[in-house]
């Protein structure tokens, strides 16, 4: 087969655009045996955008070929090819329209995207940008966005592309081939004749791969493994943490050539090894730098070793988590004295439910259009090589989150052990890992779902981590709360019945026409014909519902100060809107609707369980069952909201002005989930170690400990007369003397109302011009409002666009944090724009990152309805709501930002703070005193550009 990949720089993107330069590679038998490229005069002025982009000058094109006699050259080219192309549709759009108008027939081959083939081949890769895609597989891209350097590496990802199909299990490409039929799509008619050589040239029985019930799978059957260490070998463990500390430190030594010791370090992991010894709980900020995965998980493993013990491990966010798997359990296996076990166990929307997997490619239960046919493809590959079944190994398109919704794996629907694939499920062999560790990692929400579930979800443990813990309490209100958002129920409707052939009723209702004159099964297609005008009633309710919700929320609600597309509105219960009866009236009638759907459900069910085998109705009864009972949760939710059935909790409604009453969110959230947090986790556990880079304010652990319901100092402990609990503020590994400069600018312009704010947004682009340029890009910018970063990223795109800076803002370039710090560190002379994800989190260590400019202090907007309400809380215990939540919250906001900035010993920068609140007002000190002793000056705004000058150029922070 032959392949003609294509590429066009062109002048835009639109119909009356023209070529510029053309890019054409011949692959024969896999093989490049051809290529062919030109500049094409497009006889009208280049664009300065697209000569930025690509390079290329009208002086370039000037005496280029016209476009008649490309396409005179480049014509016999395409004969009996496959036309291949990155983001296909583009080129073949203009390449039909250069035929057209060189008198040429349109080109009426096949056509393939080498972005549905990397989707379906590379299910893990994150990106399918060209440049970055030719970066992950190791392809030199020597001129991006010219055609003859992107056909090339086209023409090789195409390529590699085709290979990795060829490799895959015949049986994996025959599913693919059945996933997306010949008759739909070209890439459909290739992945069929590649599935006939296929079966021509494998056959079954010498196919390396794992088959089980007609799919290709990476996993063994989980159950018993061998142990790791013997009891000889935990006997003959020192009794003496130091001795084995010491052990694990040599072993470092030997791995890492420069390995030092830090002193931070070695105080956080004997001070969490006394707290496990001594039964307390400790509370231990360790800034950037220290190195607390080891610092926690050398005296975990230890602890929990000896004592045979299981310790359990919480992070906030999943990329800590994925962190922990792959690097530093990995490296202490290396160097760790005993053998051990340590699992990462997740919440099971996170694992695939391979029945629901199976059942929905079977019956081909796609929504219309392609992209279900991709993701579905996407996951049979995937499921070739994972082991974990972890969706964050999976990277989706645009509609793949709805539809992993459909095949994730939970409790409603699990049939345990009588599930055909129970020996092979992923989530259950997670559980089971968990079982057999000594450290089980895993996160804060998957702790509070294990406390609501009676602790049946995680194994037993009396010894818990808590890394991130300055999100603890913001994770249990969350999930200590409730919320429904519009598609919360909408979705399982549709999963119900989306028409007459579609959805698990009229799926269940064909099988059971298979049933001729069967008394039973024309009983439930009777019934499932009563539940169809049932279900579209609801479905009608429900939408009107929320748009009369919407209709009151754009009535009464202020955009929000941070995003003004989400509007909120708090309701009270002493001052509810005057038509808040007639809504109470409508969810009456859902109320009413959906406990009869419910119980008609159920009925049917619990018929159908009697006879399931030998109807082969096994996947639909739990199926069904599972909906019933989420129903059941959704309609108390729904009430509980509408009646507001608890005084101590908030409530809330949230939309989107884009999306309007399909994006509404019903939230309720209790007001102090601080004594709830002490009773399920200080009072039940032995010891619990909090730790994060932000746990103080001004020195003090008071606002953390006043979140987790705690007292400082504690009550002794009678038994050995130490405090039950401990707090520890370790010293920084880094000499930020030496390492960080603080800029303020004196006399900055400050916001008070809309004409004060356009003052500072031009003062604040002028300063942030000069200091650009003056860095030559290397400047991360933390916004506190999308809208402000907006009006930032045009200005500064424009002024710094001549001195060769690249301008990145989040949600302007992408919404991708992942993505858009790797362009900024790529690109070299960049400034990137960010808000809420990039406070945190972020790690740009090195030269990429050089200023770090602090826009506004990041305060939550008091109109929030929780803030308002612990506001109003504290008011009634005659305390500052302003002193008491709102500082300290946002002080450790800005710590988190602040953090951004020197992430290794080496590093060197500047951070600008154009907030003068935190040298004008008595709170702004306990910003600049919660910093770890950075140098901080002011000056007049002029004099900022000099210094960073004097001081970037004096010598190098010398490394210890």
């Amino acid at each position: 087969m032959k392949f003609a990949v294509l590429d066009f720089e062109t002048t835009g993107t639109g119909p009356a655009d023209e070529l510029i330069q053309v890019g054409l590679v011949i692959i024969d038998d896999m093989e490049v045996t051809d290529r062919y490229t030109s500049l094409v005069n497009p006889g009208v002025s280049i664009p300065s955008s697209i000569t930025e982009l690509t390079g290329i000058t009208d002086e370039m094109v000037k005496h280029a070929p016209k476009l008649d006699e490309i396409m005179g050259e480049m014509y016999p080219f395409l004969f009996d090819c496959v036309l291949v192309a990155h983001h296909a549709a583009f080129d073949l759009g203009f390449l039909q329209r250069a035929l057209r108008k060189t008198g040429y027939p349109d080109f009426s081959g096949r056509v393939l995207d080498t972005i549905d083939m990397l989707r379906i081949m590379y299910p893990s890769l994150p990106t399918y940008q060209l440049g970055m895609v030719a970066g992950a597989f190791g392809i030199a891209h020597e001129r991006p966005h010219q055609a003859d350097s992107d056909a090339d590496v086209t023409a090789e990802i195409w390529i590699r592309s085709v290979n990795r199909l060829f490799s895959l299990p015949l049986l994996t490409v025959q599913r693919l081939a059945h996933l997306l039929p010949a008759e739909n799509s070209d890439l459909g008619w290739f992945l069929s004749e590649t599935a006939r050589y296929k079966e021509h040239q494998t056959p079954l029985d010498q196919d390396a791969h794992q088959y089980f019930r007609q799919f290709a799978l990476n996993v063994e059957d989980w159950g018993d493994e061998p142990p790791v260490r013997d009891e000889s070998d935990v006997l003959e463990l020192s009794p003496d943490f130091d001795e084995v500390y010491e052990e694990v430190k040599t072993a470092l030594q030997k791995k890492f050539e420069h390995f030092e010791s830090r002193e931070a370090q070695e105080m956080m992991i004997h001070e969490i090894e006394s707290a496990f010894e001594e039964d307390r709980h400790l509370m231990i900020e360790a800034g950037t730098g220290t190195g607390k995965s080891l610092g926690y998980l050398i005296p975990s493993l230890y602890y929990g070793i000896k004592n045979d013990e299981k310790v359990v491990v919480s992070t906030h966010t999943i990329n800590l988590q994925e962190q922990l798997r792959e690097r530093d359990v990995p490296l202490l296996h290396d160097i760790f004295p005993i053998g051990f076990r340590a699992s990462v166990l997740k919440g099971r929307s996170h694992y695939l439910c391979l029945r629901k997997f199976e059942n929905q490619i079977n019956t081909m239960d796609f929504d219309p259009g392609k992209e279900d046919a991709i993701t579905a493809a996407q996951m049979v590959v995937w499921l070739s090589e994972t082991k974990t079944g972890d969706e964050e190994e999976l990277h989706f398109g645009n509609k793949g989150a709805a539809f992993w919704h459909t095949v994730s794996s939970d409790a409603e629907s699990c049939q345990n052990r009588q599930c055909p694939w129970f020996k092979k499920c992923f989530y259950h062999r997670a559980r089971h890992e968990a079982n057999n560790s000594d450290v089980v990692i895993t996160n804060h929400s998957l702790l509070f779902t294990d406390m609501k579930a009676e602790n049946r979800v995680l194994p037993a443990y009396k010894r818990l981590v808590l890394d991130e813990a300055h999100h603890f309490e913001e994770v249990a209100s969350k999930h200590l709360g409730k919320d429904l958002h519009h598609l919360g129920l909408t979705n399982w409707l549709l999963f119900l019945f989306k028409d007459s052939k579609n959805g698990q009723l009229p799926m269940l209702r064909t099988k059971l026409q298979r049933y001729n004159d069967d008394y039973r099964a024309a009983t439930w297609m009777s019934g499932i014909d009563h539940l169809y005008p049932k279900l579209i009633t609801i479905k009608e309710e429900w939408d009107f519902l929320c748009e009369r919700l919407y209709e009151l929320l754009q009535t009464n609600a202020e955009p929000g100060q941070i995003d003004p597309g989400q509007l909120v509105m708090r309701l009270k219960k002493d001052s509810l809107p005057s038509n808040w009866k007639d809504l109470m009236a409508l969810e009456d009638n859902l109320y009413l609707h959906l406990q009869e759907v419910h119980k008609s459900i159920d009925s049917m069910v619990q018929d159908m369980k009697e006879v399931q085998e030998e109807y082969d109705l096994q996947s639909f009864v739990t199926d069904l069952s599972g909906v019933g009972k989420e129903l059941q949760n959704i309609k108390e939710t729904l009430r509980f909201f509408m009646k507001q059935s608890d005084d101590q909790f908030v409530y809330w409604i949230e939309a989107g002005t884009y999306s309007k009453s399909r994006s509404i969110s019903l939230i309720s959230v209790p007001m102090d989930v601080s004594p709830l947090i002490r009773e399920h986790f200080f009072e039940n556990k032995d010891s619990v170690i909090m730790t994060s880079a932000t746990l103080s304010v001004n020195k003090s652990f008071q606002y953390s400990l006043d979140q987790f319901g705690l007292k400082q100092p504690a009550e002794p402990n009678e038994e050995s007369g130490k405090a039950k609990l401990r707090t520890v503020l370790l010293p920084s590994p880094f000499q930020y003397r030496q390492q960080a400069l603080v800029c303020i600018p004196r006399g900055f312009p400050v916001i008070k109302g809309r004409s004060g704010e356009e003052e500072f947004l031009q003062a604040l682009t002028d300063s942030l011009t000069e200091v650009a340029i003056a860095t030559k890009g290397r400047m991360l910018i933390l916004f506190t409002s999308n809208r402000m970063l907006k009006q930032a990223h045009a200005v500064l795109k424009s002024n710094l666009k001549p001195h060769g800076i690249h301008v990145l803002g989040q949600g302007v370039d992408s919404g991708n944090r992942s993505k858009l710090t790797r362009l900024f560190q790529d690109h070299g002379a960049c400034v990137l724009l960010g808000t809420n994800s990039f406070w945190e989190g972020v790690d740009i260590p090195g030269d990429a990152l050089t200023c770090l400019a602090i826009v506004r202090l990041p305060f939550q907007p008091p109109n929030h309805p929780l803030v308002e309400a612990k506001s109003e809380n504290l008011k009634r215990l005659n305390q500052n709501p302003f002193m008491k939540l709102s500082v300290p919250q946002a002080v450790i906001r800005f710590k988190q930002g602040f953090g951004r900035l020197v992430r290794r010993s080496s590093d060197k920068g500047i951070v600008l703070i154009y907030d003068t609140r935190v040298i004008e007002t008595q709170y702004g000190k306990h910003f600049l005193y919660s910093l770890p002793g950075p140098k901080i000056e002011h000056m007049p705004v002029e004099a900022i550009v000099p210094r960073i000058q004097e001081w970037m150029g004096e010598n190098t922070v010398e490394v210890n």
